[in-house]
C-alpha cells in the first residue's frame, strides 16, 4: 500500500484526503474521501459487485457497487476476519464510525493510507495509518462489514441503544444450539463484523488493525481470526482448493458468473426484507475444530467414506472428476457430500468463503486448527440452519470435528456513491 512518498496524483490515485489539521483526527469530524479520482484508481473505488480482477495480479478490486466486494469476489488467499462489540450508546456516534471505516476502507482497497498516511504528519500527533502496508499493493484486499443481532437491541435486559429494534430484519435469527457444538462465548457473537480478505496476510491484518483505531473509544474487538489457505472457489471450472484434512469440499458452491444462482440464493430481494437491506446478505461465520491427530490415524478408506469422495481427483464415489455430478444414493447414508449437498435440501444453495486456521496447541500438545466457515445466504432460515441440522444429527465426519465458535450477520448493500456509507439505509 502506498505511503506518503509521493503524492496521489503523481500516483494517478485519489486524491489525499483532508489534513488531521482541518478535521481533528478520526474522532472528531471524520475524513472526507475528497474529489473524484484521477486516472486508473477511479476503477478500483467502483462497482463492487463485478468479479473484479484476477488472482495473482495484485490489483485493486472495485470498492463501490450494488453489493459489498468480499461475497462474490474470487476468494483471495489470506483473511482477517474481527467481530466487534459497539461500546458508545450514541447512534450519532455510530453514523460517524461507519461513515470513517467507509472511507478509510475505499482507500485501503485502493491501495492506499489511511488519511495523511504513516509519517509526513504532524510530529505531536499519532499517524493517521499505522505503516506495516506502506509499498505494499492492493492485493485483491476486500472489505465486507456486518451487522449483528445485538445492534438491535438484542437479548434480555438489552435496551434499543441506537433505535434500530423495528428494523431487525425477520432473517438475522438466533442460530438454534445444534447437537455437538461446544461453542466458547468468547469467540461468537458481535454487534458489528468485518471481513478482510487478501493475498497478502499483512494487507488483510493491516485492514482490521486500521478499522479498530478508528472506533477506539466506540467500537471494541469481541474476537477475531486470521485464516490461510482457502478452502472454497468462487471462480468458475477452478479446482476447489483442499482443507486441513485433505479433502475437496463444496465443489457445488456458486461461482462468481453465476448472476441467476447469486440472486435466488445470495442476495436478499426487495420483497425478501426490509427495504435497507436488498441486495445484501446473511453471513453465518463458524469456527469449526478438527481432530487432526485422529483423523492423521484413520485408514485411507475410512477418510473417503466419511467424505463420499476419493482423495486424490475429489471426484465423489464412483465419478472420475471433482465436478461430475454425484450419485447420493451411492455413498453411505452418513457421508458428508451426501447430507450438505444441495440435492439433499431442495436444492438451496450456499456461498462459501471458508478458510482454514492454525493457532497453535491446545495444551495438550494438540493442534488448534480447522475450518473458519463462512457462508453468504438469502435467508440462514432456509440454508445454513437446515443444512447444519441434517449434519449435526448423522455426518460421520462429526467423529472429527467440532463447532466452537459462532456468529450471524446482516450484510448490508454495496456503497453506491461518494455520498453512500456502510449502513447509510438502516441509520437514515
Amino acid at each position: 500500500m502506498s505511503g506518503t512518498e509521493e503524492t496521489n496524483e503523481e500516483r494517478g490515485g485519489t486524491p489525499a484526503a483532508p489534513s488531521r489539521r482541518a478535521l481533528l483526527g478520526w474522532g472528531g469530524a471524520g475524513l472526507a474521501l475528497g474529489a473524484a479520482a484521477a486516472g486508473g484508481a477511479v476503477a478500483a473505488v467502483r462497482g463492487g459487485d463485478t468479479p473484479g480482477p484476477a488472482a495473482g495480479t495484485g490489483a485493486a478490486v472495485p470498492f463501490r457497487g450494488a453489493h459489498q466486494a468480499g461475497i462474490a469476489t474470487p476468494v483471495q488467499d489470506r483473511l482477517h476476519f474481527a467481530a466487534f462489540d459497539v461500546t458508545t450508546g450514541d447512534r450519532a456516534e455510530l453514523v460517524r464510525l461507519l461513515k470513517d471505516w467507509t472511507r478509510a476502507a475505499e482507500r485501503m482497497t485502493a491501495g492506499h493510507a489511511v488519511g495523511e498516511g504513516a509519517y509526513g504528519g504532524l510530529a505531536e500527533a499519532p499517524p493517521d495509518d499505522t505503516g506495516e502496508a506502506l509499498g505494499l499493493r492492493p492485493s485483491r484486499l476486500t472489505l465486507t462489514v456486518g451487522f449483528g443481532p445485538g445492534l438491535f437491541a438484542h437479548g434480555t435486559g438489552r435496551t434499543d441503544r441506537f433505535g434500530l429494534a423495528a428494523r431487525r430484519p425477520d432473517a438475522l435469527v438466533d442460530l438454534p444450539g445444534f447437537p455437538g457444538d461446544n461453542l466458547d462465548p468468547a469467540r461468537g457473537g458481535g454487534d458489528l463484523c468485518v471481513q478482510a480478505c487478501a493475498d497478502d496476510p499483512q494487507v488483510a491484518v493491516h485492514a482490521i488493525r486500521n478499522l479498530a483505531r478508528i472506533g477506539f473509544g466506540k467500537v471494541a474487538v469481541r474476537w477475531s481470526q486470521l485464516g490461510f489457505g482457502k478452502t472454497s472457489s468462487t471462480t468458475p471450472g477452478a479446482q476447489t482448493p483442499r482443507n486441513l484434512f485433505g479433502f475437496k469440499d463444496g465443489t457445488s458452491n456458486i461461482a462468481v458468473t453465476e448472476t441467476d444462482a447469486l440472486d435466488r440464493y445470495v442476495w436478499v430481494g426487495a420483497r425478501e426484507g426490509p427495504g435497507w437491506l436488498t441486495g445484501g446478505s446473511y453471513l453465518v461465520a463458524r469456527r469449526i475444530s478438527m481432530r487432526i491427530e485422529s483423523w492423521d490415524r484413520t485408514s485411507l478408506q475410512e477418510q473417503e467414506d466419511v467424505f463420499g469422495r476419493d482423495k486424490g481427483e475429489g471426484a465423489a464415489v464412483g465419478k472420475a472428476r471433482e465436478h461430475d455430478r454425484p450419485n447420493l444414493a451411492a455413498m453411505l447414508p452418513t457421508s458428508h457430500v451426501r447430507l450438505a449437498h444441495p440435492e439433499s435440501h431442495h436444492g438451496v444453495r450456499m456461498l462459501r468463503r471458508g478458510y482454514s486456521f492454525t493457532d497453535g496447541t491446545d495444551g495438550l500438545g494438540r493442534l488448534d486448527a480447522g475450518l473458519f466457515f463462512l457462508a453468504y445466504q438469502r435467508d440462514v432460515r432456509d440454508a445454513f440452519i437446515p443444512v447444519q441440522r441434517s449434519l449435526a444429527r448423522s455426518d460421520a465426519l462429526n467423529e472429527y470435528i467440532q463447532h466452537v465458535g459462532s456468529a450471524v450477520f446482516a450484510i448490508p448493500p454495496g456503497v453506491r456513491d461518494e455520498d453512500d456509507w456502510w449502513g447509510r439505509a438502516l441509520l437514515t
